[in-house]
């Protein structure tokens, strides 16, 4: 595979000179109209040890406007890393939308290292190499742009390169007993990065193979390559923009003229729960301290061991999440957990994928985090008032699912909370708040609009429980008409999956 970047390419250094001032020009022109569009831009630098793969960031920092733009370095993952999702510090850190991030390795330094020293077999490598092709076709249909190099370097080169390094006072202490014992494993190595292009490049995120022995000609088609890329995009995206008035014209006629888009008739999950548990006063009390004093001890046994847990909470306006939380949070001492409100996204949250306000929650090892409402709001609230396209909030069942594969197969416990009342219910909820002042906060226009859509919202819901209910994220569905019932539900639910969770 590499033979084709080994051609011995080199540029004189007048042609060098010659083209760089209209290189660098275009390049922040091209920069400024990004600036203004809905692509985040991940320009990814990696290879061979030796080959400047630091010189090529130095570059284009250089070369382009610092503003709008960040560098981010991966070194070994710290402690605060390794007690969240492999994938936690790379979603933390992707640009917003106009913006570009230049990333120095990522995501596919440790399975290439690992397979080259040996702690990595050719199946884990490749399941791991799956994942990552997952990652950046989730975030190019989110309208990423994601330019990868890797930088060449033969194994003669390589060595050449660095005893060159190590002769010079300027660059001799970037030389490692590291770089030398890549250069021992260098077949090791060569095989890991063939088995990821391989796998990762396709004809969204294809890669670019530079052979980099002659640094001019290295950083020339680097250079070449991002302003090409984003130039195609950005007609691309032009002629998107064009054209979006009278798609959405054809999208509308086709919507009001197809009964397919009218609520369901049919039966749904919902109406299989059975709504008529009720808990009295004093059974409530009983249970309602049983399972609160399990969980305080629980939750700390949980944190003794380093298991994280994310217990995440959907349901109808009113249908009691709120009280829900309350009484679990009442049980924990408030070192171990947080409580995260979702509301409308910012705008820093709207220009990033819609998941990552949701990764930069994630717990640390022994940690809770409490989700009232959650990444679900694509397939729930965004598709039925329209805020995501018919495209976006289909995907986003598998996005939803590999996103919470990753938390389990980390080691998180995951638990999903419906929490399910009757539209008779809802009413007299909804006119007991606007009776007692200190609930009228909680009761808006919007929650009567949505009342409005009971059908679409049911339909919504019976689709997202069938596409997302799995072996290792099950929902729970929760009965809740009666309030004190609907608690100790989850209460005891919570409880029984640590403790499970625990014995494991």
């Amino acid at each position: 595979m590499f033979e084709a970047a080994e051609l011995g390419r080199k540029i004189s250094k007048e042609d060098y000179k010659t083209q760089i001032p209209d290189l660098r020009a275009e390049l922040l022109q091209v920069q400024f109209a990004l600036s203004k569009t809905k692509h985040p831009v991940v320009i990814l630098v990696s290879g061979t040890d030796g080959a400047g793969r630091g010189d090529v960031v130095n570059m284009l920092n250089e070369w382009l406007d610092p503003r709008g733009m960040m560098t981010i370095s991966f070194d070994q993952a710290s402690e605060e890393e390794r007690e969240r999702p492999k994938f936690w510090r790379y979603w933390r850190k992707l640009p917003g939308r106009g913006q570009i991030g230049i990333f120095f390795g990522a995501w596919y330094v440790d399975p290439i290292r690992e397979y080259a020293y040996g702690e990595m077999n050719k199946t884990e490598l490749d399941s791991s190499l799956s994942q990552v092709r997952r990652f950046e076709t989730m975030l190019v249909e989110d309208n990423a742009i994601i330019i990868k190099f890797w930088l060449h370097l033969s194994h003669k080169e390589q060595v050449k390169r660095l005893k060159k390094m190590e002769k010079d006072p300027n660059t001799m202490r970037s030389v490692s007993d590291r770089d030398w014992k890549h250069v021992e494993l260098y077949k090791g190595f060569e095989k890991a990065a063939e088995s990821a292009i391989r796998h990762t490049d396709t004809a969204e995120t294809p890669w670019h193979l530079i052979e980099a022995s002659d640094r001019r000609y290295r950083d020339l088609t680097v250079g070449r390559t991002v302003l090409d890329v984003l130039r195609k995009h950005l007609a691309a995206s032009e002629a998107q923009q064009q054209n979006a008035p009278a798609q959405k014209q054809v999208q509308l006629e086709s919507a009001l003229g197809d009964p397919e888009n009218s609520p369901a008739a049919g039966r749904t999950v919902l109406d299989k729960i059975d709504l008529s548990q009720v808990l009295d006063v004093k059974e409530y009390r009983k249970e309602l301290e049983k399972w609160q004093g399990r969980l305080h001890h629980l939750a700390w046994a949980a944190h003794e061991k380093k298991i994280s847990s994310v217990v995440m909470f959907e349901g109808a306006d009113a249908g009691g999440k709120g009280g829900a939380i309350r009484r679990m949070t009442q049980a924990m001492d408030a070192r171990l957990y947080q409580v995260i409100s979702t509301a409308a996204p910012t705008d820093e949250e709207r220009a990033h994928h819609y998941l990552w306000r949701f990764w930069r929650h994630i717990p640390r090892a022994g940690m809770f985090t409490v989700y009232d409402r959650s990444w679900y709001g694509r397939v729930l609230v965004e598709r039925v008032e329209g805020f995501a396209t018919e495209q976006e909030w289909m995907r986003a069942y598998l996005e939803i699912n590999n996103f919470e594969e990753m938390l389990v197969n980390h080691g998180s416990l995951l638990m999903k909370f419906w929490m399910h009342i009757s539209p008779e219910e809802q009413l007299a909820r909804f006119k007991d708040r606007e009776q007692i002042p200190y609930k009228r906060h909680k009761i808006t226009d919007e929650d009567w609009r949505n009342r409005e859509k009971w059908d679409e919202y049911s339909e919504a819901v019976n689709d997202m429980v069938a596409r997302t209910s799995t072996n290792y994220s099950p929902w729970t569905l929760v009965a809740g008409n009666d309030k004190r019932s609907a608690r100790i539900q989850v209460l005891k639910a919570v409880c029984k999956n640590l403790e499970k969770r625990l014995d494991d």
